[in-house]
């Protein structure tokens, strides 16, 4: 099968090639550990995204076996993750729970789209500090929306607006419930600590039973699922399609594009992650088209946004798991938990579920990255701090907007700040152009000739500076020579700006010639029509060939 087809081709159909009774135990085994990883994390997530907790659990169980029954990582695992806490509780706010389902399932066409356009690749290229930057920012909207059920403050809502939300809690701050708060300490403590005990059992587990059964025994007044969102349905829903409206549709495109986005690279950072702890590759393409799928099928059944999960998908690479059926097995573990336990989920204190999600913040924070990156490149900084900035105090859809667009902007300018027009006019001493580099060759231009070399790609960027450069030109030479031997890459506007070279050559009087041009400048000129316009017989592969038609001119 050739690679492109190969490309769009779910892992799970490779891997069952061969697969073994060992396999299965081992991915079976893995399975389980994870599912019992992702129970309160599903929750958590789902709560603080604004969504009653059973969504979270749904997206798990639907998203999470989709993604790894279609995806292109051996070992994704899939579900609800941290990035889409804050674009989720927006979205809710603003559109309700309808809004939110057709936003996923916005998203989840996009990120089909993607995949089929064959954007894996291209996903690579978003600069680190825009990922740092807002995942940081992520970390600290989350931390600050965990506070008050980490004291549990009596607060009848919490502002959404970051520092109106401190400010709130300051003023609440004399209603903190000790009872709350110690069993957020308490959680907090054996999360942090458990791993020194056991890394096969995952601390949140236990503390998430412990302070549940505390708080049972000893009737403690804190706040628990129950009391806010009621029971847990114990049984997946039907499938439901929200009513469409155009007014909302539109609305939504620019929350839907950031959601694909979020759910884009993550994922493949996990895949790629998970390649560099398994020694496979994965196949990019397919992993959004699953990506997609399961997004999709998410919202149909009322669940949130999903991506890969870069902690859980370790996890299962650490317990065993080496093909896609571990990640469905944790799936399925996580239904029969839900349908035979869901309704002891309820009496979870939130507390305890703060105190997951300021461990799980804390760790997405990144603040050794990110403080690492701050004493990089400036521009490196500037998309750093903007989009950190953005993220915290406006909003996510425009701090990736913004963030992308600055760092584009400041890539160009770096790219054209390093494309330099220099003249090469009179004594010139270098390596022979005819691919002989064991001798040097000395050669002297000739009155009434001036040489210029162009090193750098000659994009719109540098298309003026370039302009500016050869405007500079004080004599009025017989012939013009512009060295092309380091200009690999040429775009329309750099096309433009050698027309425009060339007519006030010709207005002038002067003979343009180029030389050591490469293929791609070449074809451009072709196809513009340049290079007829130019005249072949100005055209040389190498400078010798230049300037013996120059010296020609001269005489």
């Amino acid at each position: 099968m050739s690679v492109s087809r190969d490309a769009l081709k779910p892992k799970l159909l490779t891997t069952l090639k061969g697969y073994r009774f060992q396999d299965f135990t081992g991915d079976l085994v893995a399975g389980l550990v994870v599912g019992i990883v992702a129970l309160p994390l599903a929750i958590a997530f789902a709560i603080a995204s604004g969504v009653s907790p059973e969504k979270g659990l749904i997206t798990a169980v639907v998203a999470g076996f989709i993604i790894s029954a279609l995806g292109g990582s051996r070992v994704q695992i899939g579900g609800p993750t941290g990035a889409f806490v804050v674009i989720v509780y927006g979205i809710v706010e603003k559109y309700g729970i309808d809004g939110l389902i057709l936003a996923t399932l916005m998203a989840g066409i996009i990120l089909i789209i993607m995949g089929l356009a064959r954007f894996g690749s291209l996903i690579k290229f978003i600069p680190h500090p825009l990922t740092v930057g807002f995942t940081s920012g992520i970390a600290v909207i989350i931390a600050s929306s965990q506070v008050r059920d980490f004291f549990g403050l009596k607060m009848e809502s919490v502002p959404a607006e970051f520092f109106a939300k401190w400010s709130a809690f300051g003023q609440h701050v004399k209603t903190v419930n000790p009872y709350a708060l110690g069993l957020g300490i308490l959680s907090v403590l054996i999360i942090t600590q458990w791993p020194r005990v056991s890394r096969r059992v995952p601390g949140s587990l236990i503390a998430l039973l412990l302070c549940t059964v505390l708080a049972q025994i000893f009737h403690f007044p804190v706040e628990t699922i129950a009391t806010r969102f009621g029971s847990i349905p114990h049984t997946l829903p039907m499938p439901h399609f929200p009513q469409l409206h155009w007014e909302t549709l539109r609305g939504l495109v620019h929350p839907a594009s950031a959601i694909a986005l979020l759910a884009a690279i993550e994922s493949l950072l996990s895949a790629t992650v998970a390649d560099g702890m398994i020694g496979t590759r994965h196949r990019s393409n397919m992993e959004l088209v699953a990506q997609g799928v399961a997004n999709i099928a998410s919202s149909v059944f009322g669940g949130i946004p999903a991506t890969g999960a870069i902690a859980r998908t370790a996890t299962n690479v650490k317990n065993g798991g080496r093909t896609p059926v571990a990640g469905m097995v944790h799936a399925l573990t996580l239904l029969f938990i839900m349908l035979a336990f869901g309704r002891y989920a309820a009496l979870i204190p939130l507390s305890c579920l703060a105190a997951i999600l300021l461990v799980v913040a804390y760790n997405m924070s990144e603040w050794r990255t990110f403080k690492n990156l701050l004493r990089g490149p400036r521009p490196d900084v500037l998309v750093l701090l903007t989009t950190f900035g953005l993220t915290v105090i406006v909003d996510l859809t425009l701090a990736i907007e913004v963030g992308m667009i600055l760092a584009m902007l400041l890539f160009m300018k770096q790219m054209a700040e390093a494309v330099n027009v220099t003249s090469v006019t009179g004594d010139l001493r270098e390596e022979g152009e005819d691919g002989d580099d064991s001798f040097l060759d000395r050669r002297i231009a000739p009155a009434g000739v001036e040489i210029y070399e162009i090193n750098g790609p000659l994009f719109f960027g540098a298309a003026q500076k370039f302009e500016e450069a050869i405007g500079r030109v004080t004599s009025r030479p017989k012939a013009l020579i512009l060295r092309l031997r380091n200009l690999l890459s040429l775009d329309s506007t750099g096309m433009y700006a050698l027309e425009q070279v060339h007519r006030n050559c010709k207005r002038q009087g002067i003979v343009l010639i180029l030389s050591g041009i490469h293929t791609q400048p070449t074809i451009v000129m072709y196809q513009s029509g340049l290079a007829e316009k130019i005249g072949e017989e100005n055209l040389f592969p190498n400078f010798e060939g230049a300037l013996e038609r120059a010296r020609e001119i001269a005489r």
